[in-house]
């Protein structure tokens, strides 16, 4: 498994990174380059899933990113940490559902760290605590290379959510870790990092 971890501390606008993440997609494929692992955040950002509509954006003024990523109707944002992956399933298991199943056990191995005890669900794709969903995961597959990935509330601001129904929810069911633990995690992306690339050593 030869998969390069990229840690950006600066913020990166959603669309460089996806010229980023598409350039690498095509270059795997190649087999031109290695698979990429790459945690960031950007900006404030709405973006749209292929399976949007308007009736998601409940403030028509906010300017809408159109993605080709699984999904719907979603929010960046400062506070909310990035897990972009670009994985050859040609050199695993051919096993979409497999692949979420190590997006999800990871992010749960990670709240735990936090003592959040959390859960996936098999109607409403994401990470939830009680009620509460605290972390997305949108994904699109290319000849068997998966990417986009998951986003996971941190310390971001959740009154931004109250522009959008995002996922398709009730905007006051989104939480974060700040909401839920009261603190503001410090430097815990290579501990991010090293869940996803033990777990991935699975697939």
């Amino acid at each position: 498994m030869n998969i390069e971890v990229r840690i950006s501390k600066k913020r990166i606008s959603y669309q460089k990174a996806m010229n980023l993440l598409n350039k690498r997609v095509e270059e795997v494929k190649k087999g031109m380059n290695k698979e990429l692992v790459w945690i960031l955040e950007h900006p404030k950002t709405y973006t749209a899933g292929i399976r949007h509509s308007q009736k998601d954006i409940l403030d028509k003024s906010i300017r809408i990113v159109e993605t080709n990523r699984g999904g719907k109707i979603t929010l960046h944002n400062p506070g909310q940490k990035i897990v972009y992956f670009v994985i050859n399933l040609n050199n695993r298991k051919k096993d979409i559902r497999e692949f979420i199943k190590v997006i999800e056990n990871s992010i749960i191995t990670f709240l735990k760290t936090y003592k959040i005890n959390s859960n996936n669900d098999k109607k409403n794709i994401g990470i939830w605590v009680k009620n509460k969903k605290i972390a997305a995961i949108g994904l699109r597959i290319s000849k068997w290379v998966a990417f986009h990935g998951c986003s996971i509330n941190v310390s971001n601001n959740l009154s931004n959510y109250k522009k959008i129904i995002p996922c398709g929810l009730d905007n006051n069911k989104i939480t974060s870790i700040k909401a839920e633990k009261k603190i503001i995690p410090i430097n815990y992306e290579k501990k991010l990092a090293n869940i996803f690339i033990k777990n991935l050593k699975n697939v």
